[in-house]
Order: C-alpha cells, then sequence, then structure tokens
C-alpha cells in the first residue's frame, strides 16, 4: 500500500484517535523519506527550547582539553569543580566530586566532566559503533583533507577507514565527506564536511577556521519508534529529515560490516540536532549496561532547556524514562535564577539532563 504525505497525516491522526479510545489493533512505520508526516505537532509548543550543551566524562581532564583545544580548535570558557550535596543527587552518585571544564567552537559548546570522586568505569574497549551506548558529536570541517592530515599528523586513533564520501545515489546525504576518530577516552568523535547545497547555510559561509561548530550529536537506538515517541512527541523536537544509509562508504564510515541505517534526524529550536541511527543490519549491537552512572567513562548526556520547572515534571513522570536523579533538583549554579535540573535516561539508555528557570 503506497501512501502520498497528506494521505499518510490523515490516516495517523485517525490512527492516533484510535488508540488513544480503542484497543491498538494496528501498528504502522511511515514511509522513512515522508519526514513531514513525522514531525511534531505545530499546534502544540515544544518543551524543549534548545540544547544548550553536549557534555562527556573523561579520565584525565588535562589531556582532554589538550586534545578538544590544540587538535580541535575549541576554546575553554568555563573551569570548576563542583563538590554541593545538589550535584550528588543530581548524578545519583554519593560523594561527587566533579571538574567541569566548557568549550566552545564557533556557536556550540561542549562540556567536559572529570569525576574527581568517586572515579567510574573505563570505556569497554571492544566498544563498537553500533553498540547502543554509543554516542558522538559531528565536528563540521571546511577542508576535510586538511582536517584529516591534522588528526593523521597527531597519530589520533582512527575509528573509520579514512575519510568516507557518501554516494550520489542517496538523495540527502549524498556528496557529505565524513570521518570517524576516537579522543583519549575512546569516544566517538565524527568530523563532517558538507557539499554546496547541503547542511546548515552557516556551515558554507566564507572562513578561514579549519574547524566551525557542532551540527548534531548522534545516538544509537534499538527502534526509532520508540525514541520518536520521547524526542519528538514528549519533548517537541522536530524531525528536520529522515533517510537510509547503507554501501561500502557507510561499512566503512561506521566500521560495521553490512551497516545499513535508518537515519533520522532532529531539531530544537536553538542548538545543535539530535540524530538516531538504528541499525537496520547488522542487529547484534550491545544494549548500555543497565548499571551505567554518569562517572562512567561512556557517559555522555544531553543538556536541554525546557519553558519552566512544570515542564521538567511533566517529562521526568513520562513511564519510558529511566530515574538517574531522584526528583528536580535546585541548582544556583548554573544561573541567578535558582535553575531546576533533572537527570534521566531514554529507553536505549542515553541521558538527558533536563534544565528550566
Amino acid at each position: 500500500m503506497n501512501f502520498g504525505c497528506s494521505t499518510l497525516k490523515r490516516y495517523m491522526r485517525r490512527l492516533h484517535f484510535a488508540a488513544l479510545y480503542l484497543v491498538p489493533v494496528l501498528s504502522i512505520r511511515p514511509p522513512i523519506a515522508c519526514a513531514e508526516a513525522l514531525a511534531a505537532d505545530p499546534a502544540r509548543p515544544a518543551v524543549v527550547e534548545a540544547v544548550n550543551s553536549v557534555a562527556l566524562t573523561v579520565g584525565d581532564m588535562d589531556r582532554s582539553i589538550v586534545f578538544f583545544t590544540s587538535l580541535l580548535d575549541f576554546q575553554k570558557i568555563q573551569d570548576t569543580v563542583l563538590a554541593e550535596e545538589s550535584y550528588e543527587k543530581l548524578y545519583g552518585v554519593p560523594g561527587a566530586r566533579i571538574r567541569v571544564v566548557a568549550l566552545r567552537l564557533g556557536d556550540e559548546r561542549i562540556e567536559l566532566h572529570q569525576f574527581l570522586t568517586p572515579r567510574g568505569r573505563p570505556m569497554p574497549a571492544d566498544s563498537r559503533a553500533n553498540d547502543h551506548w554509543f554516542q558522538h558529536i559531528a565536528i563540521i570541517t571546511r577542508d576535510m583533507d586538511a582536517a584529516y592530515a591534522r588528526m593523521e599528523e597527531h597519530h589520533v586513533k582512527a575509528a573509520s577507514r579514512g575519510p568516507q564520501t557518501l554516494p550520489a545515489w542517496n538523495k540527502h546525504a549524498g556528496g557529505v565527506r565524513a570521518y570517524y576518530f576516537r579522543d583519549p577516552d575512546g569516544h566517538f568523535l565524527e568530523i563532517l564536511q558538507f557539499p554546496p547545497g547541503k547542511g546548515d547555510p552557516r556551515w558554507h559561509r566564507r572562513n578561514d577556521r579549519l574547524f566551525l561548530g557542532i551540527d548534531h550529536t548522534a545516538i544509537v537506538v534499538a527502534d526509532t519508534e520508540t525514541s520518536l515517541a520521547l524526542y519528538r512527541d514528549v519533548l517537541g523536537l522536530r524531525v528536520a529529515g529522515a533517510g537510509e544509509n547503507y554501501g561500502i562508504e557507510q561499512e566503512r564510515l561506521n566500521n560495521v560490516v553490512g551497516a545499513r541505517l535508518r537515519i533520522t534526524t532532529l531539531r530544537p529550536v536553538r542548538g545543535p540536532g539530535i540524530e538516531l541511527l538504528e541499525y537496520l543490519s547488522p542487529r547484534d549491537g550491545r544494549p548500555a549496561p543497565s548499571d551505567s552512572r554518569p562517572n562512567d567513562l561512556w557517559h555522555w548526556h544531553v543538556r536541554l532547556r525546557c519553558r519552566d520547572t512544570a515542564d521538567v515534571e511533566n517529562v521526568a513522570a513520562q513511564g519510558n524514562l529511566t530515574k538517574e536523579s531522584p526528583g528536580p533538583v535546585r541548582l544556583p549554579e548554573i544561573s541567578s535564577r535558582n535553575a531546576s535540573a533533572l537527570l534521566r535516561r531514554d529507553p536505549d539508555g542515553h541521558a538527558i539532563l533536563l534544565t528550566a528557570p
């Protein structure tokens, strides 16, 4: 059966009505290319106003600062140690003493978190790009060849078989050049270069810098529809694109034989996007450890700014989220208006930090 976008939207509205008031009898998966039909309800204001930053836990802060600032041209903008009880509650780590360094690249920022006490577990040595704890940030470059040469010069650990140019048959990704590598703790990172006409227009402005900013963070998910039920339907992120990537270039990029990915890009009102990566094949990616904690070195979290505290509490009540902190925690250090914050995990174990004034 073939659906056009308008027909599909009418059908999905009827199905949504039936799901609310009748016994569910049918599961339908929309055509991947019809991003309009996947979009959130425009009449409902988004709970999330912005993706403020992406954070990752590191084992040696000084080493990581050198890596990100010297190699990738980030700028350090903040360096502080958090040792208050409120952060123990927020992260669910008793006795937590955390050094946090904020770094900026272009208009985006990341945070490096080193748990001085207690120390967490190292990254699994056999981590693969299709394991469900996988997460990365996509760093935009104006010149992939120069960026790759810098990686090689500094003997950075590769995670791809060299930069890959995605094939022209791929309508949404054709011509994009991409490369995966690892930081000193084993976190995956990606460099991207968009061809003319693709990507945000700001990535094509005249600029002498080699690295320009962060386009998105990507997470591996077991099921796209389950993740959309959270990120699109609850948090209100907009579906900006969707498609399938496969072929030898994708295998070499991800270093996963037979890789075929369903990729869905979500965008907030402000800040970098969140990309859902569902491996249609192979399906042997391992789930995130159920006892993962924020001080483990595979931990990432995305900091989402919500409209108000009520929205944070409403999201926290969702049944498909796993608790990390017991409830909203007041963090006067975040802003002079006493921010409320809450850490939760999505159905695949990826952490989201919800904040609101």
